[in-house]
């Protein structure tokens, strides 16, 4: 197994690093809950089309399942899309992946990590309905590279920034 070094300390990640999208999700307000769907189109350096963050800088936003599974531990009734998350994923720490880390899907569709973490909104719908928000600390933003069409059961594959330069 090759490792790649992140400069993070005990942190390396294997090139076939790879998780599973758990759900898609939408809103049209922001600090908003969002949605859960069917499906969700990503148009390239745009985002999901019918989402409130298309065509920001943050177009798309992902947090891992196991972040959220700990907080329903203590509040039960989160469902996907509460913390305002596009994509929820489960198998990848993706707070911990460098910034210019692809995340790929078979079907191409190709996301580059532009930005890990946010300043959350004070007392924004999310903090005042969960009472904590996890997308400071352990959502990551991309922007679309190649764009496709993503569904829960999809797989997200890691390809360190070093392997996509090569």
């Amino acid at each position: 197994m090759q490792e790649i070094h992140t400069g993070r300390e005990n942190t390396a990640f294997a090139a076939a690093d790879q998780g599973t999208i758990v759900a898609v999700c939408v809103s049209q307000k922001t600090g908003e809950r969002k949605t859960p769907v069917d499906s969700v189109t990503l148009r390239e350096d745009y985002g999901i089309e019918g989402d409130v963050h298309a065509g920001s800088g943050r177009q798309v936003s992902l947090l891992g399942v196991e972040g959220v599974d700990v907080m329903r531990r203590k509040m039960p009734t989160l469902a996907d899309g509460d913390f305002a998350e596009n994509l929820l994923v489960r198998g990848l720490p993706l707070a911990e992946l460098p910034l210019g880390t692809l995340l790929c899907a078979d079907n191409g569709v190709r996301m580059e990590i532009t930005q890990i973490g946010k300043k959350c909104h004070s007392k924004c719908n999310i903090h005042k309905t969960v009472g904590y928000c996890i997308m400071p600390t352990q959502g990551i933003f991309v922007r679309v590279l190649a764009g496709g069409v993503l569904r829960a059961g999809d797989v997200l594959r890691v390809v360190p920034a070093r392997a996509a330069d090569a």
